[in-house]
């Protein structure tokens, strides 16, 4: 399951990231979203959703929802 289709306000933990481009992979380590780590859908919008990592918050678009695998 991808996170674009998670449950709000649930915490989950991040099984994987299915994505080629290493920018994007170092990117998104760099926020704290890597595998093992807990992520939680806060909001959705029409184009991504809010999420909760760590202690900050982060808007995401829906193209990267769908590649953080939980």
């Amino acid at each position: 399951m991808d996170l674009s289709v998670a449950e709000l306000g649930k915490e989950y933990v991040i099984k994987s990231i299915e994505t080629d481009d290493e920018e994007l992979n170092a990117f998104l380590f760099s926020l704290g979203c890597y595998s093992g780590e807990k992520i939680t859908v806060i909001s959705r919008r029409k184009g991504g959703c809010t999420v909760a990592i760590k202690d900050a918050r982060y808007n995401i678009d829906n193209q990267l929802a769908a590649a953080i695998l939980i």
